[in-house]
């Protein structure tokens, strides 16, 4: 198989340092990004040329194109690129401030499409390519506490269903990676928190033993899933990781149709003449 070409936003850590070192580790090569290139430098120590690492925080527009050019040049071409790079926002609605919701859609929204836009004038040209947008089990459902970032990954979700269907058009291939809970720093140093109100203490404390139940993965066993999935020639729209969640998104979305179901006589009344 002829060697890839990745662009890995985030991959100081968790999931994307984890990707990355599986791709470089089958000889593939890797624009590796990170806000703090220092955490990815020592990967040239081990790999040498076939890693690139850059520095780029994603809420910046500019530098994600200048970003994709560099390696574009550097390399010749892309053939997958991982959006990455994000964070989780903790807070029950009524404590998010207007500065903390801001942030959280500027990297995890906007953030992935100035890179998915940047990364389609390259995969366009070439007529193949293959983007992987993460999100989360929390791109389809939500739960008290992190509403901002359940809507992020909502709203990553559904541009990244109509990019699908654009990319085709030119061969680019786009799979929605949903994981379920893994032992990353996504709850931990990389989290925002915002300012607790008494009034949700309780509730805050049964949504923390909720968490603290929870089954957590090791982020080392998704490589070889991701390594799958880039490979194939027919990859899914979307891809789970994790045992658990697609019985837990059986049971969700079994509701939502009850309840569509149930007020479907409503909904008819609405259709006028």
């Amino acid at each position: 198989m002829t060697p890839k070409v990745w662009f890995v936003t985030g991959s100081s850590r968790g999931f994307g340092r984890v990707w990355t070192e599986a791709a470089l580790r089958r000889g593939d090569r890797v624009v590796a990004t990170a806000r703090k290139p220092e955490m990815v430098r020592t990967l040239v120590d081990t790999y040498g040329d076939a890693v690139l690492p850059l520095t780029l925080d994603v809420t910046d527009r500019d530098a994600v194109f200048g970003a994709v050019d560099h390696a574009r040049q550097h390399f010749g071409r892309l053939d997958v690129v991982v959006n990455n790079a994000g964070y989780g926002l903790f807070g029950m609605l009524e404590e998010v401030d207007e500065a903390q919701a801001r942030a959280q859609f500027e990297t995890n929204v906007f953030g992935a499409l100035w890179v998915t836009q940047a990364a389609m004038s390259v995969l366009r040209e070439q007529r193949n390519g293959h983007i992987l947008q993460i999100s989360s089990i929390g791109g389809i459902i939500a739960l008290p506490a992190l509403g901002l970032y359940h809507a992020s990954k909502w709203a990553l979700e559904a541009f990244s269903e109509s990019l699908a269907a654009e990319a085709a058009e030119f061969g680019v291939k786009i799979t929605i990676v949903e994981p379920a809970s893994y032992r990353t720093d996504w709850s931990g140093p990389s989290a925002v928190h915002a300012g607790g109100l008494p009034a949700y203490d309780e509730l805050r404390q049964r949504i923390a033993a909720y968490w603290q139940s929870f089954p957590q993965g090791e982020p080392a066993a998704t490589a070889a899933a991701i390594l799958r999935v880039v490979d194939a020639e027919h990859p899914p729209l979307r891809l789970f990781l994790g045992e658990g969640p697609l019985g837990f998104t059986k049971e969700q979305y079994a509701r939502r149709l009850a309840t569509w179901e149930a007020w479907q006589d409503v909904a008819a009344q609405a259709q006028g003449a």
